[in-house]
């Protein structure tokens, strides 16, 4: 088993050598892309300075592709895996890094799961002084477990498995090549999970609870830019590809898509009020956000997330170590 770590970067290098360093000094061996979504704050010199530098004591590990003109996110993130030759792809953005033994780790969890396509892990959330914020949820009991491919989207529509950002996720080239890749028309506002969405459909998933990974919540990060509005325009159309995609032995055990919509617009309509932002809460807001059943479900989301460890609803997902 080969990875290769994608980083994606615009014009922010000096973040971007943190997470570099990150991806080359991992403790098994590995291939680093970094793709550059045509930077002009001296990215490219400092990369291929470094390429260079690899070459003058035989090294040809690091990988630099660079886009003619600025493409966005998604289609850089795409242009970094076509020039990865690993059969493994480890996703990174500049601003976040890596813990020394992820990919190690990982391919420990990858080797008992044949069938996995794709391998998550819990991050630290982190600020810019790199102090620890909070972790993302575990998945169930252990240290990893896997999730049948019937299990994933089913998961992933009740939110009981948080694949995340980025940073969290590895997948298999090939099944990534096969889902068609990253979707520019979302360019950084869920490109990720519409990514996982499709990726879910050729096998199995694997979560570590283990803190692998290091998520830089800040400002300056690319969903920032979108409004409330927009997400909530997005998120209903990921949970529409998901809902599509429910195996048949889960149909009758989750909510009409209909509450799922409410649902949605209750949960951004509180984000609007708890940050204050009138104008979204006014686009936002309207009768569904009293409905009952979208309470109902809002209120499961939120025990869910605070009780992860000890909810019931993980119990088909099935330990591999521990």
């Amino acid at each position: 088993m080969k990875f290769s770590v994608v980083i994606t970067t615009y014009n922010r290098v000096t973040l971007l050598r943190r997470s570099l360093n990150s991806a080359l000094n991992q403790t098994i061996a590995c291939e680093v892309v970094v793709a550059d979504d045509c930077s002009s704050d001296g990215t490219q010199e400092y990369i291929t300075d470094l390429i260079n530098s690899f070459h003058a004591v035989g090294e040809s590990r690091l990988v630099y592709h660079r886009n003619e003109v600025n493409l966005g996110h998604a289609a850089t993130v795409n242009a970094g895996v076509s020039e990865a030759s690993g059969d493994w792809i480890k996703f990174l953005d500049d601003d976040d890094y890596l813990a020394l033994n992820c990919l190690e780790e990982m391919s420990k969890a990858i080797a008992l799961r044949k069938e996995a396509v794709i391998c998550s892990s819990v991050a630290a959330q982190v600020n810019l002084q790199e102090v620890e914020l909070s972790r993302t949820p575990q998945v169930g009991p252990g240290l990893a477990c896997y999730i049948p491919q019937a299990d994933i989207h089913y998961g992933m529509l009740l939110e009981l498995l948080p694949l995340g950002t980025p940073v969290q996720v590895a997948c298999c080239r090939n099944a990534f090549l096969k889902s068609g890749g990253w979707d520019s028309k979302l360019d950084a506002n869920c490109d990720d999970i519409d990514s996982w969405v499709g990726i879910a459909q050729f096998g199995d998933a694997i979560f570590l609870n283990q803190a692998l990974v290091y998520r830089t919540i800040w400002h300056g990060a690319y969903n920032q830019k979108f409004s409330l509005q927009k997400r909530l325009e997005t998120n209903l159309l990921i949970k529409s590809k998901i809902y599509t995609l429910i195996d048949e032995k889960h149909r009758s055990n989750i909510p009409t898509f209909e509450d799922m919509k409410k649902y949605l617009k209750l949960h951004w309509t509180l984000v609007a009020l708890k940050h204050r932002r009138i104008q979204s809460f006014m686009k936002i807001a309207d009768p569904s956000v009293l409905s009952l059943n979208a309470w109902r479900l809002l209120l499961n989301a939120v025990l869910t997330r605070r009780f992860h460890r000890r909810n019931s609803k993980v119990r088909k997902f099935v330990l591999i170590k521990s």
